[in-house]
């Protein structure tokens, strides 16, 4: 195009582009290099279950199935074959499950992991020429094709590969070839197609254009891991004397009550010594009376630190005692493991280096601005002596206690020390003993409760606590039963704690501690509470999610057969979390329709299992409510106006329903029903 008068393109000169220089006829070659590489020519991606492609482990626990899935493409029309290579952290070799297609370029396999420990798998796929070769002369000879140079490739397939093969494989393949020479075409093809001979070309196969896809692991946990059922107390408070220190033989005298509300572990806050300098009093107060105990998370004195027992407590041998009597009620103690100190732990005074000292030489005390808490100081983690020596002693505090027969540690605020930290500890100590569990205490941000469970803490709390609304809880379940967090993220629904009085239950309604018992210990496997919550207290300080009288600063003896407990509900609810495994799982949830935001309506299902167990609850605590609720009949296949066999599951009652639509009143005083639901005529497994 001729250039215009004025056009500054005119002023310019046409300059030759220059040669591409020596990087990028480099880098260029390397782009020619990969694309024209065999190996890249198959694509295995998508792989389920993972956790950041292979950095982070999958959680699973004993017994359970590993389902392997993977999309696997390749370019043409050529087959693929496909298997998950899976080991245990023992075994040298790898073991090969044949993965099968499912369909849209979607692979699969499944088994059960029966063995507790570390387990690593991939996906690899190749080019199944032989399988490939035998599915396109099946489809020829239905087409009714000339088949005779088809069938001498065959024969010289099983040639090359008897070539490449040694011992019985290739004897099979000699057997194979030798029939093959003396054979009329259709007696060829019969062979050629057979069974055994697809399974010796298959065993004989070198997997050309083999890939492989990254590998993952999986911790694979004893069942406590994942389901059961915590009672928290204070053992000091078993007295019936607010004057006299409750022992660990007192608390061996309530453990049959608590086995008969089916709890499984018995948690206690710290148990160590308490320090003296800047107890809290009563309700917080800065001031201690000479009387008051003070606040158990400030640990430490002249009687030791971590490793020590609160002398009132009783000893060592009291406290092996109650681990062999707690054992006999099927019951295991779980300890706290707070990682702070009293002014008065030996460690201040040993280790000065591992704490933050201010610049006029007193100790930085932890604070939660605005809180100050003057009885408790922080290690740092980050002060030049901290490392190893810091990271070392607490890990031999963890060994100390699995000495003494503790394999269950609640961790407190975990997400305010390094994660480095957890990740080393956690792995070091789960190498020597994998029936270690940690509970995380992390009530922070989501992203952290997550990084936290990838890191390897086994349990978590939850923000169960403040989830009260039909929305609410539909939108959290959802969230951690069907998204990534499935595989790394176990939560535990604690329904109270020491220090949070939650505000549905504030009112005192007998209902509401009904209601919130019955939303743990059906939608998650993990669940519990801090004692006196079957007993409905609630008296709180005013504008507060906090008990008024708070347990932490005080010895609190209780009547535990006081009126309007809900001991015998729990009860039932336990027993039916053992013998129902879909209640034992936070994994198997559906939320179906229920025509009332009052009233939550849902289903969970075990694997290998056709029939649902069905909750539906009313969600206030001081009203009837009543709905009408659609039956998932379309799961079955059942027509709209088809029945279900319906088993009342905490009564016994069975019956049938007929039709999508049935309705139900639920009163405050029964805020609940559950029943199991299945066709009619199947009987339950």
């Amino acid at each position: 195009m001729p250039l215009r008068r004025g056009d500054s393109s005119s002023c310019r000169q046409a300059v030759r582009e220059p040669e591409p220089p020596a990087a990028n006829v480099e880098r260029a070659h390397r782009r020619l290099a990969r694309a024209t590489d065999p190996s890249e020519r198959i694509w295995v991606g998508r792989i389920d279950p993972s956790v950041d492609r292979g950095a982070y482990t999958v959680k699973r626990t004993i017994g359970d199935s590993l389902r392997v899935e993977a999309d696997i493409v390749a370019d043409g029309h050529t087959s693929l074959a496909a298997v998950t290579v899976i080991r245990h952290e023992r075994e040298k070799s790898w073991r090969r499950l044949p993965m099968t297609p499912i369909g849209n370029d979607r692979w699969r396999s499944e088994t059960v992991l029966a063995e507790k420990g570390y387990h690593r798998f991939a996906v690899e796929a190749w080019i199944d020429v032989y399988g490939g070769f035998a599915r396109g002369l099946e489809k020829k000879r239905l087409a009714g094709t000339a088949l005779s140079l088809d069938l001498d490739e065959g024969c010289a397939l099983i040639a090359e590969a008897r070539e490449n093969s040694q011992g019985h494989v290739r004897a099979a393949l000699d057997a194979i070839l030798s029939g093959l020479q003396s054979l009329p075409d259709n007696e060829r093809l019969r062979l050629l197609l057979a069974k055994e001979t697809i399974a010796a070309m298959a065993v004989a196969d070198t997997r050309p254009f083999l890939a492989r896809s990254f590998v993952q692991n999986v911790d694979v946990e004893r069942k406590q891991a994942s389901f059961a059922s915590w009672y928290e107390l204070f053992p000091r408070s078993e007295t019936s004397n607010p004057t006299r220190h409750g022992t660990f033989r007192d608390v061996m005298a309530r453990l049959p009550e608590i086995a008969a509300m089916g709890f499984d572990v018995l948690y206690f806050p710290p148990i160590h010594p308490i320090g003296l300098t800047n107890r809290k009093g009563r309700n917080n107060a800065p001031r201690a009376q000479p009387s008051d105990p003070g606040s158990v998370y400030a640990i430490g004195s002249s009687d030791g630190g971590h490793d020590s027992i609160h002398r009132q407590l009783g000893t060592l041998g009291d406290f092996h005692a109650l681990i062999a009597a707690a054992r006999g009620h099927g019951i295991e103690i779980a300890l706290d493991f707070a990682i702070q100190c009293s002014p008065d732990h030996p460690w201040l005074s040993q280790h000065p280096d591992w704490f933050d000292w201010r610049a006029d030489g007193s100790i930085h005390f932890a604070e939660n601005p605005p809180k100050t808490y003057e009885d408790i100081v922080n290690v740092d983690f980050y002060t030049p002596g901290a490392t190893p020596g810091l990271w070392l002693a607490l890990r031999d505090i963890v060994l100390f206690w699995m000495g003494h027969g503790v394999r269950l540690f609640r961790v407190d605020n975990p997400h305010t020390k390094p994660l480095p930290f957890w990740e080393w500890l956690i792995a070091d100590i789960r190498a020597r003993d994998p029936d270690v569990v940690f509970l995380a205490e992390a009530f922070t941000r989501p992203k952290m409760m997550f990084r936290l469970a990838k890191v390897g803490f086994n349990q978590s709390y939850t923000y169960f606590t403040w989830r009260n609304t039909k929305h609410e809880l539909t939108e959290y379940l959802t969230e951690l039963s069907t998204t990534s967090v499935r595989e790394y993220f176990r939560p535990h629904f604690f329904v109270n704690t020491p220090d949070i009085n939650p505000v549905f239950v504030q009112s005192g309604a007998r209902a509401a501690f009904l209601i919130r018992s019955v939303l743990a210990a059906t939608l998650s496997g993990l669940w519990g509470l801090y004692s006196g919550f079957e007993l409905c207290e609630y008296e709180p300080l005013p504008g507060r999610e906090e008990y008024r009288d708070s347990e932490k600063y005080e010895i609190k003896p209780r009547d535990w057969n006081k009126p309007g407990h809900i001991k015998a509900e729990i009860a039932a609810l336990n027993a039916l979390r053992r013998r129902e495994p879909a209640l034992q799982s936070h994994l198997g949830v559906a939320f179906y329709n229920a025509f009332n935001d009052q009233t939550l309506y849902y289903a969970k299902t075990a694997p290998g299992r056709e029939d649902r167990v069905i909750v539906i609850v009313n969600l206030d605590a001081h009203a009837a409510q009543e709905c009408d609720f659609e039956l998932p009949l379309w799961e079955w296949n059942i027509p709209d106006h088809g029945s279900l066999a319906v088993e009342d599951l905490l009564h016994g009652h069975r019956f049938v329903w007929t039709g999508k639509i049935q309705h139900v009143r639920l009163e405050p005083a029964a805020p609940y029903r559950i029943w199991r639901i299945r066709p009619c005529g199947e009987t339950p497994a």
